[in-house]
């Protein structure tokens, strides 16, 4: 897993979304353990409580769990549920504001299916 901070969003969140990238492209498969905190800190060179605030985000979304002795795990359904939060994150960020220009130059959606598939070409 590779991070390279940005200084506009929280260095937990972007932890956070680090191991939901890892685990939406298989780096850590469901029910596979995932790095330790301190090895998160060490790595990253930040403050252990930050590593473990990204990931108490993902422990509430229950996308990870805690097997008490032995670390963090990718929970069994966790694929799925990121899929799904990150396509309505997907439409909150992209579509409204793509349908909302669409809306305001009169494009059809025709029009706007046109251009996405222009984009795929190139």
């Amino acid at each position: 897993m590779k991070l390279e901070f940005e200084e506009e969003r929280p260095i937990f969140i972007q932890i956070a979304e680090g191991i939901e990238d890892a685990i939406l492209s298989q780096a850590f498969p469901e029910e596979s353990q995932i790095p330790s905190i301190t090895e998160f800190s060490v790595t990253y060179q930040i403050n252990p409580a930050t590593a473990l605030k990204g990931i108490n985000l993902l422990v509430e979304e229950g996308i990870v769990y805690k097997k008490r002795g032995v670390g963090m795990f990718v929970s069994k359904g966790a694929v799925q549920v990121l899929r799904e939060k990150r396509k309505e994150q997907f439409y909150d960020r992209y579509i409204r504001t793509m349908v909302d220009e669409a809306k305001r130059l009169q494009l059809s959606p025709q029009d706007i299916v046109n251009l996405i598939e222009r984009g795929f070409e190139g």
